[in-house]
């Protein structure tokens, strides 16, 4: 979907101020701890895909997005998950209290010593198919021009230009329907762009850009006709 969590290429959001890597901290206080935490055991229980938290926080209203904090939008695409998912009700989200007369799916709890074991495996994107890749490494592809309402990994400012496929990763959970708790493999490409492709004729041309992208994203690129 289109919103303003895809900001590359655009402008006018004022200077970036990134914090030095060496003292950037995890966490920059303890409640972003607990959010980080509470994320990860409510999917456990509930069973949601990464995919589908992503696109939860992709679709926050504009406003309230870009005047959040990075674990603020965390918190309220968590709180918005759970009342959907009928795990909580808005009157518990509100009073912090059991409500009476809540119905909530009965959920197996993520208990502390399953943690460090789930996270050492993580949750692995490969999948065992045998459908055949459409591209090959050299091939020229170009981002189809879609524009979709749900999640999708293919980020604005590459759709319609074309690139080169630098990789084939095999087949991986297509993130754009794993979002929408669709189960689906497709092969995943690692695709080269250069970045005067994608940003124009005045951008360093010795720069590129790699993305990670589906056979759903992708279509060959139309052939270069030369003049006779």
């Amino acid at each position: 979907m289109n919103n303003v969590h895809d900001l590359g290429g655009m402008q006018a959001f004022g200077p970036v101020n990134p914090e030095p890597e060496t003292g950037e901290p995890v966490f920059h206080a303890e409640w972003e701890r607990r959010v980080f935490a509470v994320t990860l055991a409510s999917g456990a229980a509930a069973g949601w895909s990464l995919d589908a938290s992503r696109h939860t926080r992709e679709s926050l209203p504009p406003a309230l997005y870009l005047t959040s904090s990075y674990y603020e939008i965390w918190l309220e695409a968590l709180t918005r998950q759970l009342i959907g998912a009928g795990l909580i009700s808005a009157a518990e989200y509100q009073t912090g209290q059991p409500d009476g007369g809540s119905n909530a799916p009965p959920v197996s709890p993520l208990l502390p010593e399953a943690v460090a074991p789930m996270l050492a495996v993580g949750k692995p994107s490969a999948m065992d198919s045998e459908i055949a890749p459409r591209f090959s490494v050299g091939d020229r592809v170009r981002v189809i021009n879609a524009h979709p309402r749900g999640h999708t990994r293919a980020t604005r400012y590459a759709r319609g230009r074309i690139g080169t496929v630098a990789a084939r990763r095999g087949v991986h959970l297509f993130a754009d329907k794993s979002a929408h708790g669709i189960r689906e493999g497709q092969h995943l490409y690692n695709i080269r762009f250069s970045a005067q492709e994608l940003w124009g004729a005045e951008a360093n041309a010795r720069d590129s850009v790699n993305l990670d992208l589906w056979d759903d994203h992708l279509e060959p690129a139309p052939e270069v006709r030369r003049a006779s």
